[in-house]
């Protein structure tokens, strides 16, 4: 395996990657390509690339002001246990856009230990919190 690099630059992300990964995790199971293109399109995109090969996301929806959302981060099995998660949350939460913002939420059903070193906690006043979910 070669060097990883982490990269915001659009051009880069592979989309039939992202997808084949994505459409079958347990957050994203049978999302489509166009959605994911859409999703993409509209986000702060971190891409994880070994050489040319893209081989994790990190994807931020953000106003770039006063809020952001973590969502579909992954790395691809083959290269987990190498500390490239942490290396990608180091790039997204040093990254200029998102400084300064009032809140940065994300969902994660097994990967709070990831996330609790970048100062991810349980929500304080989960109370205050409402969604409007609705079944693919």
């Amino acid at each position: 395996m070669g060097e990883i690099e982490i990269s915001t630059d659009a051009a880069r992300l592979d989309l039939d990657a992202i997808h084949a990964y994505l459409s079958t995790s347990y957050w994203a199971a049978g999302r489509s390509r166009e959605l994911v293109a859409k999703s993409v399109a509209n986000s702060l995109c971190f891409g994880v690339y070994d050489g040319a090969r893209q081989v994790g996301l990190a994807r931020v929806v953000t106003d770039r002001a006063t809020f952001a959302y973590l969502c579909d981060v992954y790395v691809l099995e083959s290269h987990r246990g190498r500390g490239i998660g942490k290396q990608l949350m180091r790039a997204v939460v040093a990254h200029p856009d998102l400084q300064g913002l009032r809140r940065f939420q994300l969902v994660t059903r097994d990967a709070h230990t990831l996330y609790e070193p970048f100062g991810f906690t349980p929500l304080a006043q989960p109370e205050r919190h409402m969604e409007r979910a609705v079944k693919a």
